[in-house]
């Protein structure tokens, strides 16, 4: 999920107008068309949002909830854009949103996404209950409890698993190579997932010792984590890394932008944001310290690499030609910026899309490794890692 923070005026002008009129509860025919905003054509027929408040006013038979009516024409109107990644917040999805950035939620521990219109996991969180429940990049998931993911939006799915500790969740999951779904029950937990991790991996094969670095997501704690992992590295007799972006969801983009400064010289182009208005582009250049230029990297990726994580990835390898070995990658490349609403609402809009800095399309299509290797169901049950092994192989020789 990368996300900067700025204001969309046209539809909180928008959404505010008609908040403002429903909340004077005055019936359709005594209503006038309001203004139209001058982004709207002269032939849309902005009245019609009345008419249908008002004949729900006078026919239908129970109460009405208002408030939730009023969320529900904010919903129609992000839904009718057929982006699954513009959304609109209530007060209370809004703080499910803010604890994804923050890292810290309760539920069961796993990014998910849209996959060619199919609920998906992107990946399962380190040390999470989705994670030793076995669940991997790539699963599809069927139903929530008892209903369908067909047509559910990822937001929706997020709001159904989410709950909190202790209680229970049923997912029915398909993978690939299974012949027939299978329903899995987790029990939700506090999930505080890690942004690094770093270990000294032995291997004289190499010519010596190696940095392995473990990225799990792109919080807002992972400024800190990394640099004083990055110290203990500088520090080490480790001369050579590898870069571990599996399972990696993605997050903020300046914290993305701040880790690829450690590896890429000052003023390298890490992204392209493409706005798609006449061509107009932003660049974000690298603006760290360069410590770890000179450092052979290997870069491990799979279908769980996304976002932020995807970024990070493909700014080493256009700068500095480092190997991915691995798995193509999930292919999540928007630009949202959330919009703060009035009562604690937010809107999530899709504002562009990333570019590496060769010029590539990201979104749908993801990294393709330059060493493709798969792990098998065999290597999960053995605890085989057969693309970290690879990966220290190709050290070898740098």
């Amino acid at each position: 999920m990368n996300i900067k923070i700025g204001k969309n005026l046209g539809l909180v002008f928008l959404i505010a107008a008609i908040s403002a009129s429903f909340f004077l509860g005055v019936y359709y025919e005594k209503l006038q068309a309001p203004k139209l905003p001058p982004e709207l054509p002269a032939g849309v027929d902005f009245s019609l949002l009345w008419e249908v408040w008002g004949g729900l006013e006078e026919k239908y038979p129970k109460p009405l909830d208002y408030q939730k009516m009023i969320y529900g024409a904010a919903s129609g109107l992000v839904d009718s854009l057929g982006d699954p990644y513009t959304v609109f917040f209530t007060p209370e999805e809004s703080k499910i949103f803010e604890e994804d950035i923050s890292g810290r939620f309760e539920g069961v521990g796993m990014e998910i996404g849209l996959r060619k219109d199919e609920l998906t996991v992107i990946a399962p969180l380190e040390g999470t209950p989705a994670q030793k429940a076995g669940f991997r990049p790539g699963d599809k998931i069927l139903k929530v409890n008892d209903a369908s993911t067909k047509d559910m939006t990822v937001d929706k799915a997020v709001g159904l698993i989410r709950g909190p500790k202790g209680t229970e969740v049923a997912l029915t999951i398909l993978r690939e190579g299974w012949d027939e779904p299978k329903e899995f029950k987790i029990t939700r937990a506090i999930i505080d997932v890690p942004s690094v991790k770093w270990e000294i991996r032995d291997s004289p094969a190499t010519g010596g010792p190696i940095a392995y670095i473990k990225l799990y997501q792109f919080s807002e704690d992972v400024d800190s984590d990394f640099t004083k992992a990055a110290f203990e590295i500088l520090n080490s007799p480790a001369k050579k890394i590898i870069l571990d972006l599996r399972n990696n969801p993605g997050g903020l983009l300046d914290k993305a932008r701040d880790v690829a400064g450690w590896f890429l010289r000052k003023g390298d182009l890490v992204v392209i944001e493409d706005l798609g208005k006449e061509g107009e582009k932003i660049r974000y250049e690298a603006r760290g310290n360069s410590m770890f230029l000179n450092y052979p990297v290997v870069i491990l990726i799979n279908q769980g690499t996304a976002s932020g994580a995807e970024i990070l990835a493909a700014a080493l390898k256009d700068n500095r030609e480092i190997i991915l070995v691995g798995e193509t990658t999930f292919g999540k490349g928007l630009v949202q910026e959330p919009v703060p609403l009035r009562g604690g609402s937010t809107l999530k809009v899709t504002v562009a899309q990333w570019l590496t800095p060769k010029g590539k399309l990201i979104d749908g299509i993801g990294l393709e490794p330059d060493v493709k290797i798969k792990m098998s169901d065999e290597d999960y049950e053995a605890g085989r890692d057969p693309q970290l092994d690879e990966a220290i192989g190709i050290l070898k020789n740098l």
